[in-house]
């Protein structure tokens, strides 16, 4: 019986009836309101940032969450740059833990107007995160780790509730100890070619009770890249037990992008 589904009839029609569909939207959104994108860490995804984004949404913005591979800086960064290249505004660039090292290195795509660092990374140029850190004392959750036989990392639970977390209800970290994404420990030694925060303005909250990140060393990094610096009584996860003070800070740097 000869078929009747064509598929590349079927897939222009498609084409067709999207394009139908979504450019009044398209059109409603190519202004200068500033939509904000959203790049995890590691042991962490997507959804890392669900406290955050219902009140930036509220308050009128598009919002997207990258959902990182893990599987190096430069895949990282292409899933990043994927984002970006479909926004038709400009964007605040946000970045958590190791997402930092991301936003330092794609930050400077022509769409990006303003970088925020949440409990992260913000390296200069040929620096990697064990560069950062070899000056200061360990973490105490970076004893809570573990590496499997293809050199990716992730968390114990109790690495989760004591150090990464600890600030969150117990539930919640149940569920981010289930959906925690592995990271190649060899990203660590990776060193971004860029820093984007030396030709955009950025914001840093610092997680002053942050066990996975010395404090100091994020106040420190937080100074040297001249960014406004937010401090916050949290873990290293502010945008889940202090999501106010961090949508806050972002709002800020949606407000400089839109100038």
């Amino acid at each position: 019986m000869k078929s009747i589904f064509k598929p590349s009839a079927f897939l222009f029609a498609l084409g067709m009836a999207s394009m139908a569909i979504v450019a009044p939207s398209q059109a409603a959104t190519d202004s200068r309101q500033p939509t904000v994108v959203l790049v995890h860490g590691a042991f962490d995804g997507g959804s890392g940032w669900n406290e955050v984004v219902p009140s930036l949404m509220a308050r009128g913005l598009k919002v997207v969450s990258v959902q990182n591979p893990l599987s190096s800086l430069a895949d990282d960064v292409a899933a990043t740059r994927r984002v970006l290249d479909v926004q038709t505004g400009p964007v605040v660039l946000v970045g958590h833990s190791w997402g930092g090292m991301v936003i330092t290195e794609i930050g400077n795509h022509p769409r990006v107007n303003a970088l925020v660092y949440v409990a992260a990374f913000a390296p200069a140029v040929g620096q990697s995160i064990n560069d950062m850190t070899k000056d200061y004392p360990k973490a105490s959750g970076l004893e809570h780790v573990v590496v499997d036989k293809e050199g990716f990392v992730t968390m114990s639970f109790e690495g989760i509730s004591q150090h990464f977390a600890q600030d969150v209800p117990p539930a919640k970290q149940r569920l981010m100890n289930a959906v925690q994404g592995p990271i190649r420990a060899a990203n660590f030694d990776e060193k971004v070619t860029v820093a984007a925060w030396s030709t955009r303005p950025s914001w840093f909250i610092v997680a002053d009770q942050d066990r996975m990140i010395q404090p100091a060393l994020q106040l420190d990094n937080a100074r040297k890249v001249g960014s406004t610096i937010v401090r916050v009584p949290a873990s290293h996860v502010p945008q889940l037990s202090h999501p106010k003070e961090v949508t806050q800070a972002i709002l800020q740097a949606v407000q400089a992008a839109q100038h």
